[in-house]
């Protein structure tokens, strides 16, 4: 079982920029297909890939938003841009044995990490 703690979150004034980290424990990251997610219902943000070829991004943040990980640091994460109000949410890292975009196929998550745009 890997554990994960997301980190940066905050409150951002709107077009501004947040870059948030997902750090794992318990196994190392590079096991595991990786995704971010935000608000309660789990709505789909990005996901990449165990060797960071394949990434994917919700129509919502594409062109905003970049994916990345660093396997040597078990760690995730994810560039936000461009921020807008609507942005604004709990952000949610995963981790699944493949890649997917739904948020039931990810059966490990971290607690969260808030992100807040003003306008």
């Amino acid at each position: 079982q890997v554990q994960l703690v997301e980190s940066g979150g905050g409150e951002v004034q709107a077009g501004g920029s947040l870059t948030l980290s997902c750090t794992a424990s318990g196994r190392t990251v590079s096991d595991y297909a990786m995704g971010w997610f935000r608000q309660a219902e789990h709505e789909f943000v990005a996901t990449i890939s165990y060797n960071s070829i394949a990434k994917y991004y919700s129509d919502s943040v594409k062109g905003r938003f970049t994916i990345s990980r660093d396997n040597s640091k078990n760690t995730v994460y994810l560039q936000m841009s461009s921020l807008k109000v609507e942005d604004t949410a709990m952000y949610y890292c995963a981790a699944a044995p493949w890649m997917a975009t739904a948020g039931e196929s990810f059966p490990n998550w971290g607690q969260g990490t808030q992100v807040t745009v003003s306008s």
